[in-house]
């Protein structure tokens, strides 16, 4: 049996030209399970319906291996989940997670970040921040932010932004890596 995937996307989505999407291609092509849901209501999100969906996504996803690849909302949408989560996954990976002082109102209601090392050490076998250090999404930098606090790898980026298409993040064959091996650093 193949590796399974679950991809979640940020506020407003991943839109075509996305990383997250160009990945959903290259894993599907290579017969790994794959969901890559619509949140609800991806530009006013709720964070208690991101939170349920994304329960009843894990809950469909079976694999030898069950993999979870978060994009910037989606990030802190994980760490919420991962406190409650009672069957843990192999790997996460945490893909530009913001803050409160990205000033998106949006954001609001997904704050204060609750998590510990230890919830996100029970929830999954490995999990990895990547992260820039210009992200206008996090301008206190998530390595500091999420990563040292939560007791996680970080591979950081310098001078990437938000990683997403804007900041020239389309096929991202670090992630395809990652995502097929789980050793490979997510770099640029």
């Amino acid at each position: 049996m193949a590796s399974a995937f679950l991809i979640l996307h940020g506020l407003s989505g991943s839109g075509p030209g996305h990383w997250q999407r160009w990945l959903l291609e290259r894993l599907t092509q290579t017969g790994h399970a794959v969901r890559f849901p619509d949140l609800p209501d991806p530009d006013t999100p709720d964070p208690d319906s991101w939170r349920r969906e994304v329960l009843a996504e894990l809950a469909l996803l079976d694999g030898h291996e069950r993999v979870v690849i978060c994009h910037s909302l989606s990030c802190v949408t994980w760490l919420a989940v991962a406190q409650e989560l009672q069957r843990p996954v192999d790997r996460v990976a945490l893909v530009a997670p913001p803050s409160l002082r990205s000033g998106l109102r949006e954001l609001e209601p997904f704050f204060p970040v609750t998590a510990a090392a230890a919830d996100v050490a029970s929830a999954a076998a490995h999990t990895r921040l990547v992260c820039s250090d210009n992200d206008p999404y996090c301008p206190e930098g998530a390595a500091d932010l999420y990563g040292h606090p939560l007791g996680v790898p970080v591979d950081l980026l310098s001078g990437r932004g938000h990683l997403n298409p804007e900041a020239g993040f389309g096929p991202w064959p670090a992630a395809e890596e990652w995502a097929r091996d789980g050793v490979a650093p997510l770099t640029a």
